[in-house]
């Protein structure tokens, strides 16, 4: 209402009908969850509810999609774009991890298991929480993450020969320095050392999915000072995990369609951008090699992510003590269950 621009990417703003229509799903989404504290719902209601849920989430999530790229500008000393933008994705990102959240705990009411742990225990749901010991993701995510990482050594190599003075694809370094040109100081020395501030992107990106595959990714390791022996909030490595693995994994795949089936004239070829001096096959061979590069990211994100997930996952003390185990069982394959330790929270 009055005129603030919020970007949706660096060129396009939302359009003042879309913020109304997002302010009107978001009050939709809070009625669906406070719908969802009702014991007794019948089938309408509970369709309603799902259907609200189902409905907002996705649409939210999109919102958050962009949070990967502020960090790497802050990251990268480049400074705030829009500080209405940062808030908005900020905004959707809370809401999405909120949304999942009380879906979850919907489906296991009504499936008759404990909305906090999901399993079947007697007793209130009130209990301590119990979190499982740290371990490490079983041998099999493991491989099929380093493998999905893989993806990105053409991409990563291709920005480096560039960032050194070489020449890939048709591009020059020459080309490619004058049009990173308008780059943040600590970007530009970061190029002068061979060094991409994308590449060095992708290498958070990587320390996150080994976080999520070893203990140092469950309780904070002893170089955190303060922080060392102290049990990692769930959430914290998950949401990224989750939301960036998703919008990479999505983008990742659509370039690996859309490269080979350009090239084939199937599709409508790319524009070229003659300030680089690109080719036509340089560009499909780019828009392959990323698509490897960001979907191989994505992918691995999502496998460790979920390995996580069961490796972490709490149970309440009355579950436990009623030999409800941990619910555990990894991805990975592993039945063992993990073993409940520490104080309760």
């Amino acid at each position: 209402m009055a005129g603030t621009t919020v970007p949706f990417t660096p060129h396009t703003p939302y359009a003042p009908m879309v913020q109304l229509t997002l302010a009107c799903l978001a009050l939709a989404a809070g009625v669906a969850c406070l719908a969802t504290r009702r014991r007794q719902l019948d089938r309408p209601g509970r369709t309603a509810v799902w259907g609200g849920l189902i409905l907002t989430t996705p649409v939210f999530a999109m919102g958050a999609t962009g949070l990967p790229a502020y960090f790497v500008t802050l990251a990268a000393g480049a400074g705030l774009e829009s500080a209405t933008g940062l808030a908005h994705v900020l905004l959707s990102t809370a809401l999405t991890a909120v949304l999942v959240l009380v879906a979850l705990s919907y489906r296991r009411r009504l499936a008759g298991t404990c909305p906090r742990c999901g399993q079947r225990h007697t007793g209130g749901h009130d209990a301590p929480l119990l979190h499982p010991r740290a371990t490490t993701a079983p041998r099999r995510t493991r491989k099929l993450a380093y493998l999905l990482m893989c993806g990105m050594l053409p991409w990563a190599g291709a920005k480096t020969v560039w960032t050194l003075g070489g020449d890939a694809f048709g591009i020059t370094a020459e080309k490619w320095k004058e049009s990173n040109s308008g780059g943040s100081d600590a970007a530009k020395a970061l190029a002068e050392a061979g060094i991409d501030v994308t590449v060095l992107a992708a290498g958070l990106g990587f320390s996150l999915v080994a976080g999520l595959m070893y203990p140092w990714g469950q309780v904070f390791p002893r170089w955190t000072l303060i922080l060392s022996g102290r049990r990692v909030p769930r959430l914290l490595p998950l949401i990224p995990a989750w939301l960036t693995g998703f919008g990479l994994s999505v983008y990742g795949v659509f370039l690996v369609i859309y490269a080979p089936l350009a090239a084939f004239g199937v599709l409508p070829a790319p524009k070229l951008d003659t300030d680089l001096g690109a080719t036509l096959s340089g560009t499909l061979w780019l828009a392959a090699i990323g698509g490897t590069a960001f979907g191989g990211l994505g992918f691995a994100l999502l496998a460790a992510a979920r390995s996580y997930a069961a490796r972490s996952r709490p149970v309440c003390a009355s579950a436990a003590a009623g030999g409800g185990g941990s619910g555990g069982a990894d991805s990975g394959g592993s039945r063992r269950r993990s073993p409940v330790s520490g104080p309760p929270s």
